[in-house]
This record gives structure tokens, C-alpha cells and sequence, in this order.
């Protein structure tokens, strides 16, 4: 079959289908197969499938490892052969530790988002199947409702009041009224009305369609890989970037003025750089990116095992950073399973004839399921052998109405429900009691309906209205929705979740204020806020929000605690007020109308069960529609949060201040204070612990509110730590010089011992804000800085002792450095509470 059968909007669909060797019964289960093996997967980009091999390469491409491979290898060339090999093995020991973190991390994240995939409607061996969208194919027959994406450039074969909305491609903000037929060569993209694209959505309607071109061979597929766009960077990622950017600096200009100035005290040249570029790999955060994704990866499987499973890991830290999080009531405050409790004629009787037609109308609608038309047919069978349908008008969020036309006989009938407001407008007439065929001219009934209405909707109930019209015409358009007859009420009931109120109360404690955002009016809004215990508040209204500036709304949003009346354009500049605030906001949706919202979200959270555009658009996908889980997510979120800073403070503590110490010493010893080979084992040895970071266990006053990225905070920390090191590390020097008399071997063994044992000791301090003792580690960060002290003092009587340079110390030697260490503690201890004291934090 041709692979790209061009102007394929021209051609008639039978001709299409030969074409592509399809048929209207759709593929078969074998052809799918071999065309997805020859056209490819339906993926915009590729998967990053990184092979294990490239993943370990990957670990060593940092500019400054390279440089340090160069020169042991020029070491090799010059005859020292010893000091450069263990350099490369020190190199690679940490790069095979890096590859199986990260490789682990990626497993661990490709197995969450396979429980959240996408997928489609498709014909295959003649049964509708659904499949992962990336395993659609050209030739492949589809079918669409409402709040599908469309998985594939497709011509339609059959529609019925199809509306697409084709913003991302087309930029209109409309929604493009789609249905079948041949159009002209030469018509435009936006003119296209005979065909649907890969990336789009269906906002109303019903399809059939020829997938004709998949992936990047689409019209989305060509304009992705032009502009080939990244994700905007979360306030974390920028964060971690500014925080390299810092260490780097520091590292550069400290690495290059040591290189120099040991070149100009006619030091060894190869020695010296091999010193220097040792001290860079110290200085550098170079497990940054490793730690962060194992945290992250960690974080990810933890939420997953609460049921919410990260899409995109980076929106971890905006999840434990929010503050304010905005919801639907339904679904999420109450049960989400709306009952029907009366079906009610003007007057608020009890109506046979309201009912029936609200039954004849949710039995016929085929557009997008919903809960109310559930509800409708559960709550009584009713006879309807005597109708047939005819034809069927779609809901859309514009008119807000659905209607459904049956026959009875050679009696033709419109039956449309919807919301109250738009169905009167719709009427001229009202039926004043059921059964007599008394009927009032709107305008006369309207008080009294109104009144009847605000009467159920204090109560808590959720109201819609029931109109009917008869007419002559087969089929039915939504002009036709005029002069018709207002027949009653449908009222239906959704109670609030059980333990709803203390799942708000416990989102409070978090410090995340939650509030509502729906489309039911204020009435019922206000009675559902009472009954769940949310916070007291204004109450603003979708007619609020349309007369109110940008301005003035980022004033009101922080007041209120309701958003009723909302129509689903207003959500997005409801969260992009709240955002303007400062607040770091949080969107919960699953419907059709809340992608745009949860795009402009912080954090995007949809439910497994959510449409797929919503899905598509969601960071956060919950597998359980319930805050609760929300709730143990937000927790996870900031314990991932906490273990990734603990990384950070220990990269900006003794680490850097063990090496700022050493480089400004090298200037005045008449020799090296440690030789290369040993500065690569003190960080390597130090690397151990901050590995097992994402396993460690967060004080429960670190999770109990939203926390941020403070690059400020982070250099007060550097400062007053990395200081603190450097004191010791200096006393440590004078020590060994001064009071112990060592010789240039024992010197760097005994640094080497204080260096190691102190960075490992010092993570037990800053990983915590409580005094140590008061917070317990991890057994296995525990367990992994005993073994790297214990190693530390081991060191220098193992054979290894000659390899590295080290030699044994006697004992008076040990006591000194404990007696420094346990110092250097006590005093990091005292600084902690001082600093945190000092900060307010």
C-alpha cells in the first residue's frame, strides 16, 4: 500500500480505503502487527529507550571527567602507570554506580506511566477494540465520542454532530464542526472539514474514521518535529540548574587560580592539573542529576503505591510546594454516583410524564456517558416499546442543552434536558400540571419555576430542566430547540464522600487550602460547602468572574472558597489568578472542558477514569477519585522534595568545604595535601551515603507544610557550613603539622581519615532540623556511613594502603582525629539550630 496517499481530504472514502488497503470492518489483528512494524510506532518522538550501554557511556560525558581520563592517561605516557589506573578505576567504580541508579530509576518510571496510557477505539477482525494509541496505524478504522484524542491524521467516514477542537494545530479557539464528504485539492488545513488530526480532541459528537498518516508523518507530527518545543521548566528544574550554575562558578575560577599557582611554585605539571581536575570532581555536583532522579524515581514509586501515579517526575516538588488546590464538587467532595430523586412537574409534583421523557432521552443519547443520564435510568423502568429514535442533537458546553427526537406513531417529539436556564430560554410555554394539558405562557410561569428551583437547589439538590416540542421535519437540528413546552424538574443528589470533611481538614493541616470550582449554581454550591466543612468564604459566581478585570479577579480569587456558575473558559483564569497571587496551584479535572485548566496549573491532576484529553494534559494522574490519596501524595511529594535538599546541603557543606580547605592549603604546603588518586577516593567514599538519600526517613515537621526552592537559602547554608568544615579542616592541618609532627605520608593519611569520616558523620547532623539524636535515619543510611567510617580508618593497614599512598597511623594519631571529628559534630549541631533559628525556617 502506498505509504502516503496525498490529498487525501480529495479522494472519495472508497477510493481512500483501497488505497490503503483498508476496509470498513477494519484491520486484522496481523495486518495491524506488520504495519506497525513498517510505519513505526504513533509517537510524535521516539521513545528514549536508552540502551544500557549508551546509559553507562552517558555517566561519564562530563567535560571534567574527560579532562581527568586525558591526563591519566598522559599519566600512563609519562610512567605512572599506578596513580593513573587507579584514577580510571576510581572513575569508573562511580560511573557503574550512577548507570545503576539511573537505570533503575528509569525502569522503575517506564512501569508507572504504562498504567496511565492513552488509548483508542479501533475496528480490528470486525469487534471495536480499545489499544494503546501509539499501536494505531495507518488503515486502521476508528471510533470517536466527546473527550476522545484523536490518535491519527484520519478522513471521516460517518459523523454525527461531530465538533473538534483544533487549537493546538490551528490555533482557533473554537471548536470546528467536522463531518463527511470530498473536498476540493486545494482547500487549507483550517478548511478541511472532512478530516480529523492526530492531537486534537472531540468536544461533542460521534465518528467513524480511515487513520490515513500516524506519528510524526501527521500534520501535528511535522510541526512538533520543526519546532521540536521542551516542557516549560518547573520552579524546581530552574532551581537545580541555578544551583549547578553556582557550584560551577566557585569551581572554575578556585580550579583554575590552584592549577596556576601551583604551575607558578614549579610544582609537577601533570600532578598539579591531575590535583586540580581531582579537586573539580570533588567541588562539582556532578551526582546531582543521578540523585535527583533516583529521589524522584523513589518518590514516584512510593505515590504509586497511594495510588497516584507521576506522568512527569519534575512535578514531584510543585506537588509538595502547593498550597491551594481547586476541584470539581463532583466526584471529589460527594460520592460522584448521583442519584435521581424525584422527576417533578412545574408545581413540584411528583410527574409520570417528566419522567418518562427524561428516560426516552438518556436511553437514546449516544454522545459522551455521564453520570445524571445513569442516574435517570436507574430510577424507575418505564415503558418505551412505543418510541423510536430519530435523531439526536449532542451536548455542548455552549448550549448546554441535549436533545433527543422519537417518534410515536406518525407523532414526531423533541425532548431536550439540560440546565435550567438554557432550557427556558428555549421555551415559550409552560405545562402547569401534569396530565390536564394546562399550559401558561412562559414569561407568567417563570417566577413561580424560578422559585421552585432556588427551593431544591438550597436544599442541596442538583436541578435540571425538561422541555418538549413536537415538529414534523426527521431529523432534528439545533435551531429546532425553539418554542418548545417546559415540563418540569429532574432533581438528583449526590452526598458528600464519607470522612470528606476531615480529608479537608487534614489538606488544611498540610497547608493546603482547597476550593471548589463548578458549574452548579451558587445555591447548591453554597449548601455543599456547608455540609463538607470548607473553609468560610466569598462565594464568587461565573457572572462575577465575566465583569471583573484580571486585576480586580486576582484580588477576589484569594477571598473566596467557591467558584460557582463557572463556565469552563472562566477555570483557566481562575488558576491563573490564584497563580499571579504567588500560590502554587494545583488543578483537579476529568472532563472535557478542564484540559485548558489543568495545562495552566502548576500541577495538572486527572483521574484514571478522566476523559483522555484530560489525562493527556494531567502530571498526576490519581487511580482513585478521592483526596484522600491525594493527600498521602502531597506527603510523598514533599518527603522527595526534603531527600533531594539533603543532597544539596551535603554537596554545600563539608564536601565543598573539605576541598575549598585543601585547594587554599595546597598554596601554602610545600607539597600536595592529598595526591589525586586519594582526593578521588574521599569523594568516592563520601558518594556512598548521599546514594542512599532517597531512602531516608523525613521528620514529620518537614511535610507538614509547602516548601520551596531558595537558591538565597541554599548560599546562606553554603556559607555558614562550608565555613564550618573549613575551620576543622584547617585545625585537622595544624594538628597534624604542629602538634603531631607527621611526615608528608602520615599527613595525608590522617586528612584523608578526618576528611572522610567527617563529610559521612555530618549528613546524620544536616539531614535533619531536630537534634540528631532526635531523629532517626534510615537503617540504611546508617548503615552505609558506618561501613564508610569504619573503611576510612581501615584504609591505611590493607594492602590498599601502598596503591593509594596512605600508610599506618599510630594510635594517638586515631585519638586526635576522633577527639576533632566529635568537635567538629558538637559544633555543626550548635550551628544547625543557630542557623535555622537565625533563618526563621
Amino acid at each position: 500500500m502506498p505509504s502516503d496517499p496525498s490529498a487525501f481530504w480529495s479522494l472519495p472514502a472508497t477510493a481512500l480505503q483501497e488505497l490503503l488497503g483498508a476496509k470498513p470492518e477494519g484491520l486484522t489483528d496481523a495486518e495491524a502487527k506488520a504495519r506497525l512494524k513498517k510505519f513505526g510506532s504513533n509517537l510524535l518522538r521516539e521513545k528514549k529507550e536508552t540502551a544500557a550501554l549508551l546509559l553507562f557511556l552517558a555517566q561519564f560525558k562530563s567535560p571534567i571527567i574527560l579532562l581527568l581520563v586525558f591526563a591519566a592517561t598522559l599519566s600512563i605516557y609519562l610512567g605512572e602507570v599506578a596513580s593513573a589506573i587507579i584514577i580510571l578505576l576510581i572513575i569508573l567504580i562511580s560511573g557503574t554506580l550512577g548507570f545503576w541508579q539511573e537505570r533503575k530509576a528509569a525502569d522503575a518510571v517506564s512501569e508507572l506511566l504504562a498504567m496511565v496510557q492513552i488509548k483508542a477505539t479501533v475496528l480490528r477482525d470486525g469487534k471495536a477494540q480499545d489499544i494503546p494509541q501509539e499501536d494505531v496505524v495507518p488503515g486502521d478504522v476508528i471510533q470517536l465520542r466527546a473527550g476522545d484524542i484523536i490518535p491519527g491524521d484520519s478522513r471521516i467516514l460517518e459523523s454525527k454532530d461531530l465538533f473538534v477542537n483544533e487549537a493546538t494545530l490551528t490555533g482557533e479557539t473554537y471548536p470546528a464542526e467536522k463531518m463527511a464528504g470530498v473536498l476540493p485539492e486545494d482547500t487549507g488545513l483550517a478548511g478541511r472539514i472532512n478530516c480529523l488530526f492526530l492531537g486534537t480532541s472531540v468536544v461533542s459528537g460521534t465518528a467513524t474514521a480511515l487513520v490515513v498518516h500516524t506519528g510524526t508523518e501527521s500534520e501535528f507530527g511535522k510541526v512538533s518535529s520543526q519546532l521540536k518545543q521542551r516542557e516549560p521548566e518547573t520552579e524546581f528544574e530552574l532551581g537545580v540548574r541555578h544551583f549547578g550554575y553556582l557550584l560551577l562558578e566557585v569551581t572554575l575560577v578556585l580550579v583554575v587560580s590552584i592549577f596556576a599557582v601551583n604551575v607558578y611554585l614549579n610544582r609537577p605539571i601533570v600532578e598539579s592539573f591531575l590535583f586540580s581536575l581531582a579537586l573539580a570532581v570533588g567541588l562539582t555536583p556532578q551526582l546531582l542529576p543521578a540523585i535527583i532522579s533516583i529521589n524522584l524515581a523513589h518518590g514516584a514509586r512510593k505515590m504509586a503505591s497511594h495510588k497516584v501515579i507521576v506522568k512527569r517526575l519534575a512535578s514531584i516538588e510543585n506537588f509538595g510546594s502547593m498550597n491551594v488546590l481547586c476541584c470539581d464538587k463532583t466526584g471529589t467532595l460527594t460520592e460522584g454516583k448521583v442519584v435521581m430523586h424525584s422527576a417533578l412537574d412545574m408545581e413540584g409534583k411528583t410527574s409520570k410524564e417528566v419522567s418518562l421523557y427524561a428516560y426516552l432521552n438518556a436511553f437514546f443519547e449516544t454522545g459522551f456517558s455521564n453520570p445524571l443520564d445513569q442516574a435517570i435510568l436507574h430510577f424507575g423502568k418505564v415503558e418505551i416499546d412505543p418510541y423510536k429514535k430519530l435523531d439526536e442533537v449532542p451536548y455542548d458546553f455552549i448550549r448546554k442543552r441535549l436533545s433527543i427526537m422519537v417518534s410515536r406513531g406518525e407523532e414526531h417529539i423533541i425532548i431536550t434536558k439540560g440546565a435550567l436556564a438554557n432550557v427556558l430560554e428555549v421555551c415559550t410555554l409552560a405545562q402547569t400540571s401534569s396530565g390536564s394539558g394546562g399550559v401558561v405562557d412562559i414569561s407568567v410561569a417563570r417566577d413561580a419555576i424560578m422559585q421552585k428551583f432556588q427551593e431544591l437547589s438550597a436544599q442541596g439538590f442538583r436541578v435540571l430542566g425538561l422541555s418538549t416540542r413536537k415538529i414534523e421535519a426527521n431529523v432534528c437540528l439545533p435551531r429546532d430547540e425553539a418554542n418548545m413546552t417546559f415540563l418540569g424538574f429532574l432533581v438528583f443528589f449526590d452526598p458528600p464522600k464519607k470522612g470528606i470533611a476531615a480529608t479537608i481538614k487534614n489538606l488544611a493541616s498540610l497547608g493546603v487550602s482547597l476550593k471548589v470550582i463548578t458549574g452548579d449554581n451558587h445555591l447548591v454550591a453554597e449548601s455543599i460547602r456547608k455540609e463538607v466543612g470548607l473553609a468560610d468564604g466569598k462565594i464568587l459566581t461565573g457572572q462575577d468572574i465575566r465583569l471583573s478585570s484580571d486585576e480586580a479577579l486576582q484580588r477576589q480569587v484569594q477571598e473566596a472558597s467557591v467558584f460557582a456558575e463557572v463556565e469552563p473558559n472562566q477555570k483557566e483564569r481562575i488558576i491563573l489568578a490564584l497563580r499571579k497571587n504567588g500560590n502554587v496551584v494545583g488543578y483537579m479535572g476529568d472532563g472535557i472542558n478542564d484540559a485548558s485548566a489543568l495545562h495552566a496549573a502548576d500541577v495538572g491532576i486527572s483521574v484514571e477514569s478522566a476523559v483522555d484529553v484530560a489525562k493527556e494534559a494531567a502530571d498526576i494522574v490519581l487511580l482513585e477519585t478521592d483526596l484522600s490519596v491525594l493527600s498521602e501524595g502531597v506527603i510523598e511529594g514533599r518527603k522527595t522534595f526534603s531527600n533531594t535538599m539533603k543532597y544539596v546541603f551535603m554537596a554545600t557543606s563539608a564536601n565543598f568545604g573539605n576541598m575549598f580547605s585543601m585547594a587554599l592549603l595546597s598554596l601554602f604546603l610545600p607539597f600536595l595535601p592529598l595526591l589525586p588518586t586519594q582526593v578521588l577516593l574521599t569523594n568516592l567514599l563520601t558518594d556512598f551515603p548521599e546514594m542512599t538519600i532517597s531512602s531516608d526517613s523525613v521528620d514529620p515537621e518537614l511535610v507538614a507544610g509547602p516548601r520551596r526552592w531558595s537558591i538565597r537559602f541554599i548560599r546562606n547554608f553554603m556559607l555558614v557550613f562550608g565555613l564550618l568544615s573549613s575551620f576543622f579542616d584547617f585545625l585537622t592541618f595544624g594538628a597534624l603539622l604542629f602538634l603531631l609532627h607527621a611526615s608528608v605520608d602520615q599527613f595525608r593519611t590522617g586528612w584523608f581519615m578526618e576528611s572522610v569520616v567527617s563529610a559521612s558523620l555530618v549528613v546524620l547532623i544536616i539531614r535533619t532540623r531536630r537534634p540528631f539524636f532526635r531523629s532517626t535515619p534510615s537503617n540504611l543510611l546508617s548503615a552505609v556511613t558506618l561501613t564508610v567510617c569504619v573503611a576510612a580508618f581501615l584504609i591505611p593497614y590493607t594492602p590498599l594502603a601502598e596503591l593509594f599512598g596512605f600508610t599506618p597511623l599510630p594510635i594517638y594519631f586515631i585519638l586526635v582525629i576522633i577527639i576533632i571529628v566529635a568537635f567538629y559534630i558538637l559544633l555543626a549541631e550548635i550551628a544547625k539550630r543557630s542557623f535555622y533559628r537565625m533563618v526563621g525556617r
